[in-house]
């Protein structure tokens, strides 16, 4: 194990008394602003470099071109993402949804969320492949409050919408 995590382990003993192991493991560390917002009773974060605009919309203005969910934003046709559903569950109905419009490269799409939480600066750890396989997650953080952020992959997200629901994060 030390050798795949390039970490070292120490230990301190002292006849009698104690026991000291201290374990030293690299961290990845990255700090990025980010948008928080909640689906499906769960706690998300996307770059905020990546955020264009966030508008309200309801289910009625929403549409299925194919296999996609389609929204008209003025004079563009945003393809949708209910991260709900990516996370395999049904976030609560309500009459107006926040969808976050995002950027990725020329195109746009619209991420449909639950609650808007705020920005925030996050210390983000990169998730190491044996710990989540999900594609969509890239990384957490744990805000003040000892609540866990899962952030999105963009790419990732973007790439499911015509998909079958996926794991998005640990079950609770």
């Amino acid at each position: 194990v030390r050798e795949r995590r390039k970490g070292t382990v120490q230990i301190e003993t002292k006849p009698g008394q104690a026991t000291t192991f201290l374990l030293k493991v690299p961290l990845t560390l990255d700090i990025i602003k980010a948008l928080l917002f909640r689906a499906a009773d769960r706690l998300y974060a996307v770059p905020l470099a990546a955020v264009l605009e966030i508008a309200r919309a309801s289910d009625s203005e929403f549409h299925r071109v194919d296999n996609y969910e389609v929204w008209q934003l003025r004079d563009q046709v945003l393809t949708l993402v209910r991260l709900g559903r990516l996370a395999g569950r049904k976030g609560p109905r309500s009459q107006k949804l926040f969808v976050v419009v995002i950027a990725m490269g020329d195109r746009k799409f619209g991420l449909i969320v639950d609650q808007l939480v705020g920005e925030e600066e996050l210390v983000i750890k990169a998730l190491d492949d044996h710990l989540v396989a999900t594609d969509p997650v890239s990384g957490a953080s744990i805000l003040g409050d000892c609540t866990v952020v899962l952030i999105l992959t963009i790419p990732a997200v973007i790439a499911r919408p015509g998909k079958s629901a996926a794991s998005l994060g640990p079950s609770a």
